[in-house]
């Protein structure tokens, strides 16, 4: 838990809300779902149409809706929703992937009554929040995950954005000997998330890797990788990345040189500017 704690303080970035953003609270995207089956959305006081939805990390047993990334994109006009899915304490796999779908086809549903646009939605998340980024990027054109309400509306996005997410589990290999990144064993969470160790486990490490997915129909990624991360070791991306290509779809990764899991060197040396230009490209009308 205390690798968690410093983990989460790693991904903590500060925005504040611009004058005249509405901001509600807990809004429940599951009808008398679990208590973290839930979303905050942040509606800018002026929309001009795009939607950023921000998926926290936390090794899916922890973190937190309340540590958005990129909230300054309000003031581009752009409404921003945060999701809380269940943690593997609650759920095993695939619990979460369920839920972030389920989110998406509400926030899709109640587009009209906030005033974005359903047609034109990214996503961003980090570690175990970039897994899951990864994965809605890659099941855009499968209903494998899609369960409960809404399901007229489809949990396909426009594009992503994933901070050093796992995007393999089958050939998982630990960046370091941190417990929580083992296999299986005491205090991994890899087998708190599968219900068991990794390798009795293989056909759901299997379905929950996002290169089980890649089609030429994904959405476009833009992909962020430290070379010193002691958490994910750069080649899960790099495993993502040249599935993307081969399949033909969009794929940027930008490998930051003595990088770690989160921190100051993701938001300094234009990566703010190329996320901005990312967005833009595929989310603007007229970028």
């Amino acid at each position: 838990m205390k690798t968690v704690i410093a983990l989460m303080a790693l991904h903590s970035v500060a925005h504040a809300v611009p004058e005249g953003t509405k901001v509600l609270k807990d809004l429940p995207y599951v009808t008398d779902g679990h208590a973290s089956q839930k979303l905050d959305l942040y509606v800018p006081a002026k929309p001009t149409g795009p939607l950023y939805i921000y998926i926290h990390g936390g090794a899916w047993w922890g973190g937190s809706k309340d540590g958005v990334y990129h909230l300054d994109l309000l003031e581009a006009g752009y409404a921003v929703a945060s999701v809380e899915y269940r943690f593997s304490q609650d759920a095993v796999f695939p619990a979460q992937i369920q839920d972030c779908k389920a989110a998406v086809r509400w926030l899709r549903a109640h587009a009209k009554e906030y005033g974005y646009d359903p047609a034109r939605i990214a996503v961003c998340g980090d570690s175990a929040g970039g897994h899951l980024t990864a994965m809605l990027a890659t099941t855009g054109d499968t209903k494998e995950f899609d369960v409960g309400e809404n399901l007229d509306q489809s949990s396909a996005i426009t594009c992503g954005i994933d901070y050093y997410g796992p995007t393999d589990f089958v050939s998982w290999q630990p960046a370091s000997k941190d417990p929580m990144i083992q296999r299986g064993g005491k205090g991994s969470c890899l087998e708190q998330l599968f219900g068991g160790p990794v390798d009795e486990k293989t056909e759901l490490a299997k379905s929950a890797s996002p290169v089980t997915w890649v089609t030429k129909d994904d959405a476009p990624l833009l992909i962020f990788h430290g070379t010193e991360d002691p958490l994910v070791k750069v080649r899960q991306s790099e495993l993502l990345v040249e599935d993307y290509k081969e399949a033909g779809v969009e794929v940027e990764l930008d490998v930051i040189e003595g990088a770690g899991h989160g921190g100051a060197p993701f938001w300094s040396d234009g990566q703010p500017e190329r996320i901005r230009r990312f967005l833009a490209r595929h989310l603007d009308k007229n970028p």
